[in-house]
């Protein structure tokens, strides 16, 4: 339990939170200005109790502050505090007062604090990153307006204080004031004249024109020679000093005086008590330590900025606050639409941001595998009427387009973010098969040779791959298991920790399970995998034998080094290799979908037939058998026998004929027809056989009257029971014809039963 003294709101007012073990915190005033956050914390995920020692006294109700809060039935001035997910100090607002109590909501992630400013600068780094790469107005310079979408205010000082407000920042002044960029200059000083080593030809004059003058003797070199009677006490010498009063110097202090009175002016802008108003605050009395250093002091007003300075640009410190300053100008006007709900109030929405941070972390990977078009990069940032605004935001989609050339095949390649698929489109549009669902991100793949997507959703040869981010999970290691068997005690207690899981927002079966939403129900998709910051096997399931169609996670960290992003690009080339596989089981079965739909509807067949058998895809012979002698012969061999070559009659060497499953034979005075499956088993498929072969000349019955010197014979074995035992109307078939119906031909098993 904590109890937090509220007299100076009212004498005798305190207030007492209570929490499970290990949930609720005190940090140290020293803490609390090194990371910027409130004394009083607790853990997101977890459930408060809290009560005040005076009745009158509560948390307001409907403030958009206080959503975190719940009012006990028993009286407003007791109840529970609910911080679910969101992470980042809430500021409550206590009735009757002016008084917000900050009370700070920790992570359970325990590096949430060094991740959320490392994503932080990450991003700011790459938007200014962008903004300078890009050729249009927004080069010019104008001055910050704190009157001007004061929404976003705090917002954009986060930006600013991501550049400065960082350790690497600090060791850049550390660096240039114990190791500065100097110059000699020369300085005026009135010096005795019996210390002077040299005489320069000022000083000469001097010793006649300087007054303050003492008497020399009569006997001095100088009076006997020159007949000077007097000289001056004191002549004025020069001498050369080193200064650190240089252009570059100038130029960080300048530097440092603008982010100075940017801070300042946003801590007259915040609210009073609010956590923006202490950030700035803080920030404005870091940069003023700077300032106060003597080495600032010696340093005057710069007259001019020489940016082009090699020490400026070069110069371990100099080139870091150099870099800081040119982004400064940019982040300090930049506005991110997107960015409302991971700084609204003063809440640190890690996982959104974590969800941002991992756009421009594929971005760049997926600008080093593919072409990714310039034009569609700077998209991202909009300059309208002076505002610049970052254009990215959960819900708003936004494709990137490019190509990957290879000398196998050269693919389309789109990165999306926050793409939706909508459910209830007809196949073969592009969509889902349920309801619409929209992956944070989504790399699409399909041939070079087909320019619109669209046209190759409808062929069947695009592929889409979606990753969902993920900040809560930890690792995924006993869910991907290699198939282990759980026992009864360990299925309770995953149960068990499932429940735990869905209560704080980090429910990772359910992470998993979404990615079996989007790789079954969006159509064409190849594989869906979590991307989390955490540990874990980072293998992902495979459909068949392939890369692709799979399922799986892998460990994205937001740090600059063995982030594993490496694992992740290698991953993707392949895939890559996997589309350059001509042969591969994906392009079969892709091809083998556009050819069963693009006829449109089947029509129903209602007839028992065995499992394995396909009416579309099964091929019969409708066969002809010209006397009883030839049936005998068939029956008695179980073969049948068919013309070849430039012949009238003949079988057409074509897969319908030669890969053939059942035969058909009719003879025109003979109602009933007789149905025999062909042998296609490895060793007995049809073959081409002389007439002068015993099968044709020996033994009882011979066959009748041979006409042609060779045959094509298949092997016959008896059809399936129950199977194929109607009469059917061939005549309507494709293929028949009165004047030929003695000719071979084939169709469809499915035709048979129209």
């Amino acid at each position: 339990m904590i109890k937090i003294e509220l007299s100076h709101i009212k004498d005798g007012l305190f207030l007492e939170i209570q929490g499970e073990e290990n949930t609720l915190f005190e940090i140290s005033e020293e803490e609390s200005l090194q990371y910027g956050e409130a004394k009083i914390q607790i853990r997101e995920g977890c459930t408060y109790e809290y009560q005040f020692s005076d009745k009158d006294v509560y948390f307001k109700e409907n403030s958009k502050k206080n959503s975190i809060v719940t009012y006990s039935k028993f009286g407003k001035h007791k109840g529970s505090i609910v911080p679910n997910i969101f992470v980042g100090t809430h500021s409550l607002e206590i009735n009757n007062s002016n008084y917000l109590l900050p009370i700070e909501v920790r992570s359970v992630k325990s590096e949430y604090r060094s991740d959320y400013r490392y994503m932080l600068e990450s991003i700011t780094e790459r938007c200014t990153d962008l903004i300078m790469q890009i050729d249009s107005p927004i080069t010019q310079h104008f001055e910050t307006d704190f009157n001007k979408n004061p929404e976003t205010l705090y917002q954009r000082f986060s930006f600013v204080k991501s550049l400065i407000d960082s350790k690497e920042f600090e060791e850049a002044i550390q660096k240039i004031v114990s190791n500065p960029t100097t110059k000699w200059e020369e300085e005026y000083e009135e010096k005795d004249i019996r210390r002077l080593r040299r005489l320069s030809q000022k000083n000469i004059k001097q010793l006649v024109t300087k007054s303050n003058r003492v008497k020399i003797n009569s006997d001095h070199y100088l009076n006997k020679t020159y007949g000077l009677t007097s000289i001056p006490n004191k002549i004025e010498s020069i001498r050369k000093a080193e200064s650190v009063d240089t252009a570059e110097n100038r130029f960080i202090k300048h530097a440092l005086e603008e982010f100075l009175f940017f801070c300042e002016n946003c801590e007259l802008k915040f609210e009073k008590y609010s956590t923006a108003k202490f950030e700035s605050g803080l920030l404005a009395t870091k940069i003023s330590t700077f300032l106060n250093q003597s080495f600032f002091k010696e340093i005057s007003r710069p007259n001019s900025l020489k940016l082009n300075s090699p020490v400026l640009q070069r110069k371990s410190g100099y080139r870091e606050v150099l870099n800081s300053w040119l982004k400064f100008d940019l982040a300090a006007k930049l506005i991110w639409k997107g960015g409302d709900n991971v700084y609204e109030a003063g809440k640190k929405d890690i996982a959104s941001l974590y969800e941002y941070w991992l756009f421009f972390t594929l971005l760049d990977l997926f600008k080093d595998v593919f072409a990714i078009e310039p034009k569609s990069i700077e998209e991202l940032i909009q300059y309208d009427k002076g505002q610049l605004s970052l254009n990215l935001k959960q819900g708003t989609a936004i494709a990137m387009k490019g190509i990957y050339t290879s000398p196998t095949r050269s693919l389309n390649v789109q990165f999306s973010y926050n793409r939706s698929f909508g459910g209830g489109k007809n196949f073969p549009n592009a969509g889902s098969y349920t309801t619409t669902l929209r992956p944070d991100y989504t790399l699409s793949i399909w041939p070079k040779e087909i320019e619109d997507a669209k046209e190759a959703e409808k062929r069947e040869l695009i592929t889409h791959i979606h990753f969902d981010a993920k900040y809560k999970v930890n690792n995924f290691n006993y869910l991907i298991s290699e198939g282990e068997e759980l026992s009864e005690e360990e299925n309770i207690e995953l149960i068990e920790e499932e429940v735990e899981e869905i209560k704080k927002g980090t429910f990772k079966n359910q992470d998993l399970l979404k990615m079996h939403a989007y790789k079954d129900a969006i159509r064409r998709t190849g594989g869906a995998y979590v991307l989390y910051p955490g540990e874990g096997k980072d293998d992902p399931f495979k459909g068949f034998h392939e890369i692709i169609p799979g399922l799986g996670a892998f460990a994205i960290k937001p740090k600059k080094e063995d982030n594993g992003t490496a694992e992740l690009k290698d991953f993707i080339y392949k895939i890559i290799d996997h589309f350059n596989n001509m042969g591969s089981q994906q392009r079969r079965s892709s091809n083998k979908v556009y050819e069963i739909h693009k006829n449109g509807l089947s029509k129903p067949i209602n007839e028992s037939m065995p499992e394995y058998v396909l009416p579309e895809e099964t091929s019969v012979i409708i066969g002809y058998y010209k006397s009883d002698k030839h049936l005998a012969w068939i029956q008695n061999r179980m073969k049948y026998n068919g013309r070849i070559g430039n012949v009238k009659g003949s079988m057409l060497l074509k897969p319908e004929f030669i890969g053939a499953d059942y035969l058909i034979l009719h003879n025109r005075y003979h109602a009933d027809l007789i149905i025999y499956k062909i042998d296609q088993t490895e060793k007995n498929k049809p073959t081409v056989v002389s007439a002068t072969d015993p099968i044709f000349t020996g033994g009882l019955p011979k066959y009748p009257n041979p006409t042609q010197p060779f045959y094509l014979v298949f092997n016959l074995k008896e059809k399936e029971p129950d199977f194929l035992m109607g009469n059917y109307g061939i005549k309507s078939l494709n293929g028949y014809s009165d004047d030929t119906d003695a000719l071979p031909f084939t169709c469809k098993l499915s035709d048979l039963f129209g």
